[in-house]
């Protein structure tokens, strides 16, 4: 990009960030939408919206244009976060687990796939070819589910100002949802943790890597979609609860086998899928949980708990570098188990406490 519109690369620097916070955005204001508008046409709306924005940025004349159109491309990248609690309410609420683990092991099989073929399309025919690729797919997409997604209208809709004032009346009032915004917070934080820092510990000895070996390892993370599926299912037959815990044991073992064979690829890879399976099921079961409380309030517990989720996330990069800076891939692996095992806890204590109250009722 930098030597297309003949600037320094610090002057692009910008643009995952100015993506990113058309995301949060999009979050904040869009994503509750499906509590006052039918849902089918929101996520066709979006993804039509996405299309013309990738077609903005792959024609962009200048850095300008190129910003706006990064910006606008962030904020209709919500068809995911609509198509998620839309998936939660198309089917029996005995489903739901089952329904959420698909959208998501698609959603994560998506991003691996992106990954490959935007290195190849990008290194061979250069990055607007890859943007136009995107929008050619986001448009014939748009046209796949107009035709074929059902609609679904919201159960009891609610006025416009309502959809945004009520988001901290839902925070204060639904303790369910707080839990596992936390605690999704607090693994997605551990996982951001291992992935901000792994390509620093792949260039350094003995490993003399470089990033490509970052995209090879995230191939791994196709476990993460068979797990999402598995956890679904046993989210619908059983306590999701119990799931929560084996999954946040998982991510703490994690990072066990990175502070101790992390020195060895084949340990990392094994890191790599104990994480990403701990990290979704854990996802697929804080899911289940918040979509069960109020079909009416669907949208609004999405928007709540994925921006926890993602400021998680980001909270954890920045610690994952600190770490890093500070004490390298020991400090790193220490960072990445110590939230895994205070999302355990937090889990543990909020549970035991809300049994103890429910037993003196």
């Amino acid at each position: 990009m930098a030597d297309s519109f003949q600037v320094t690369p610090r002057a692009v620097a910008g643009i995952p960030t100015l993506t990113q916070l058309g995301y949060g955005l999009g979050m904040l204001l869009l994503v509750p939408l499906g509590d006052r508008f039918e849902r089918s046409r929101l996520i066709v709306g979006m993804t039509a919206v996405a299309s013309f924005a990738l077609i903005g940025v792959a024609l962009a004349p200048n850095l300008f244009w190129l910003t706006l159109g990064c910006l606008v491309l962030g904020l209709a990248s919500m068809a995911p976060q609509l198509i998620v609690p839309y998936a939660a309410g198309a089917g029996p609420a005995s489903q739901r687990g089952r329904a959420v683990g698909t959208v998501m092991a698609g959603l994560i099989v998506g991003i691996l796939l992106s990954r490959a073929v935007s290195g190849f399309v990008g290194g061979h025919y250069g990055w607007r070819a890859m943007y136009g690729l995107a929008a050619a797919i986001m448009a014939v997409l748009a046209v796949v589910l107009r035709a074929r997604l059902p609609k679904q209208a919201p159960e009891n809709p609610v006025p416009l100002a309502t959809v945004y004032t009520s988001l901290a009346t839902i925070v204060r009032t639904q303790p369910v949802l707080r839990l596992h915004a936390v605690i999704g917070a607090l693994t997605f934080g551990s996982f951001s943790i291992f992935w901000t820092t792994l390509s620093f510990h792949l260039a350094a000895p003995p490993h003399h890597l470089g990033s490509d070996v970052v995209g090879l390892f995230s191939i791994v993370g196709v476990a993460g979609a068979l797990a999402a599926n598995v956890a679904g299912r046993f989210a619908d037959r059983h306590d999701p609860r119990i799931m929560n815990a084996i999954a946040m044991v998982v991510i703490v073992l994690a990072f066990v086998v990175f502070g101790f064979l992390g020195h060895s690829l084949l340990g990392i890879g094994l890191g790599v899928i104990l994480l990403d399976v701990g990290v979704q099921a854990n996802q697929i079961s804080n899911q289940a949980r918040i979509y069960a409380l109020d079909p009416n309030l669907r949208n609004r517990l999405n928007t709540v708990y994925m921006s926890t989720y993602f400021a998680g996330g980001a909270a954890g990069s920045l610690l994952g570098s600190y770490a890093w800076t500070h004490g390298g891939w020991t400090s790193v692996s220490l960072a990445g188990g110590a939230l895994g095992l205070l999302a355990l806890l937090v889990f543990g204590a909020v549970t035991s406490l809300g049994k103890r109250v429910a037993t003196n009722r």
